[in-house]
């Protein structure tokens, strides 16, 4: 569980595979495609137990028919919440995630590339 993380880094990697893992219908794990579909970047903000404080939309995809993506990602945020204890990591209790949209609608989070 990425409360037991000892870095940000290693959180971003543990709360990745929670996304995928809380989705499998929804996500990908192989090869990224050469051309992506969507790329949003979005930042969270937790709570010190992990629960979702705020979200931010940091990058919105250029092509308007890859608007969708973006309330995606944040569903699949939200969807693998609560993330666990963050206390012990330094503050501020962030992160952020590139989601590799796929002509299908599938998202892999960048950390996992």
């Amino acid at each position: 569980m990425p409360g037991a993380a000892r870095s940000w880094g290693e959180f971003r990697r543990l709360a990745a595979e929670r996304m995928v893992a809380a989705q499998p219908d929804r996500s990908y794990l192989g090869k990224v495609p050469d051309i992506l579909f969507g790329i949003p970047v979005i930042e969270t903000e937790l709570n010190a137990d992990g629960t979702v404080r705020s979200i931010n939309v940091l990058r919105r995809p250029s092509d308007p028919a890859a608007a969708d993506t973006v309330q995606l990602a944040i569903d699949a945020i939200r969807r693998a919440a609560p993330y666990g204890d963050v206390s012990r990591l330094p503050r501020p209790w962030k992160w952020v995630e590139t989601f590799l949209f796929d002509d299908e609608r599938r998202f892999k989070p960048r950390s996992l590339d």
